[in-house]
């Protein structure tokens, strides 16, 4: 087999055998460290060092990881289906979570941004960083930013939301389980997501919801971003 074959194997291989002993050791000792979102690039990078294989070789052989994005962001119609009622109850606070989410987010990325004089492709691929990483891919392409860069800063917003998420969340007494979904699901999407099902279900349920309005909702105003940023 060519070298270039036994790369792939290698890379899908190492990052699938990361993803799942990382999630097998989180669900056992509940530290945070070991949520795959946190250890697995860790990993990733130290195998890329050590091993000599290129950053681009490696993402050119494990494309089609990054291709299950889209079938992941059609895959998101499922939870709105099966909590219609949910919606239905509680549409309102749903609907307002998802603006105030929406809007903090956009607009405290975008004034502190500009404040400390990024690159205009920087401020692009910064402004949507507050969605989970289907949406955000797309939204950044909408904007003319680098969906490789929204990725990243996409999995740093995670990282920080969840180590910090449940903190903010005892020291402003929330105690309310959908508040906790509300607030995890908008602050740190699919990681947030996770960590809310940890706490319950229905906090989960919420944190999806949330997560999933929020991304949609930015795609669709991501053209009119272009004329802020």
């Amino acid at each position: 087999m060519h070298i270039h074959t036994y790369i792939a194997i290698f890379c899908l291989l190492f990052t699938l055998a990361g993803y799942y002993s990382t999630k097998a050791m989180h669900g056992r000792f509940k530290k945070v460290w070991l949520i795959p979102l946190v250890s697995v690039p860790v990993l990733i990078v130290a195998m890329l060092l050590i091993s000599g294989i290129s950053y681009t070789d490696y993402i050119q052989e494990s494309h089609w990881l990054v291709w299950m994005l889209g079938p992941a962001t059609v895959a998101f119609a499922i939870p709105v289906y099966e909590n219609k009622k949910i919606i239905r109850n509680h549409w309102l606070s749903i609907t307002t979570g998802v603006v105030v989410a929406v809007i903090a987010a956009l607009v405290s990325t975008i004034l502190l941004s500009k404040a400390m004089h990024l690159s205009d492709l920087l401020q692009k691929s910064l402004a949507v960083r507050s969605i989970t990483t289907p949406f955000a891919v797309v939204a950044s392409k909408e904007i003319g930013g680098k969906p490789d860069l929204t990725a990243i800063f996409v999995v740093m917003t995670g990282i920080v939301g969840i180590v910090v998420g449940e903190t903010m969340l005892g020291l402003f007494k929330v105690r309310s389980r959908h508040g906790k979904g509300a607030g995890l699901g908008a602050s740190a999407h699919g990681s947030g997501t996770a960590i809310a099902y940890g706490i319950h279900s229905k906090a989960g349920t919420i944190a999806s919801l949330i997560m999933l309005f929020s991304g949609v909702a930015t795609v669709l105003i991501a053209p009119a971003l272009t004329l802020v940023i």
